[in-house]
């Protein structure tokens, strides 16, 4: 029978993520002549200041951390992950006759293109929510090597984070400026330092990184 205690009942990322780091063994503890524990997956590193003024990141939140995932192959990886999800909300939508294009009243018009648009940010929103909140990854991200991970401690985001990152990401896609949005949002992290992020992984707290 294992003698470890159950796992807290906070929103922080359970103990046994394989991504998260772990705390460095306290000093003093333990026989000298016993070999030293491996490293953890991601290491420690010296306590120092949050970027965004928390006080609780290491002075290099990456350190340790697979390497930023490339822009380009972000790009890429949410290319996929929005024509998978444009296709099951076109599908739906011809489904049940919610379409922008079949009707004369620009009235009814303007319903269900609001419609669909609703539809789309619910998919879009859930989709991302669901893959990254269980391995980090949405289907893009896995078919091209990387994974979101929280900046503070490298384990993959919760669902309340991944709520905030995706809503950020998607609403205004949906709703309002789908290619401007996009282009902003994930065109950020082209240009962002030291981190990558694009906005809605700086509303997050986030980071894409290497998988393998």
């Amino acid at each position: 029978m294992s003698s470890e205690p159950p796992p807290g009942s906070g929103q922080q990322p359970p103990d046994d993520d394989p991504f998260r780091k772990q705390p460095p063994p306290a000093e003093g503890s333990g026989s000298p002549y016993n070999t030293p524990p491996p490293p953890p997956p991601y290491g420690g590193g010296p306590q120092g200041g949050d970027p965004y003024g928390g006080g609780s990141y290491p002075t290099d939140p990456l350190s340790g951390m697979p390497p930023l995932a490339p822009s380009g192959r972000r790009t890429l990886a949410r290319i996929i992950d929005m024509i998978m999800v444009g296709v099951v909300v076109w599908l739906i939508t011809w489904g049940i006759g919610v379409s922008e294009y079949d009707v004369n009243s620009d009235d009814m018009q303007y319903g269900k293109s609001l419609a669909q648009s609703l539809l789309a940010a619910v998919l879009y929103i859930a989709y991302d929510t669901v893959m990254i909140t269980r391995s980090g990854q949405t289907l893009g991200k896995k078919w091209l090597g990387m994974r979101v991970a929280n900046l503070d401690n490298g384990s993959t985001p919760s669902v309340q984070t991944t709520l905030i990152r995706s809503a950020v990401l998607w609403i205004p896609f949906a709703f309002c400026c789908a290619c401007i949005w996009t282009a902003i949002s994930g065109g950020w992290s082209y240009f962002d330092k030291p981190y990558k992020q694009g906005l809605h992984d700086k509303a997050a707290k986030t980071v894409v990184v290497s998988a393998g």
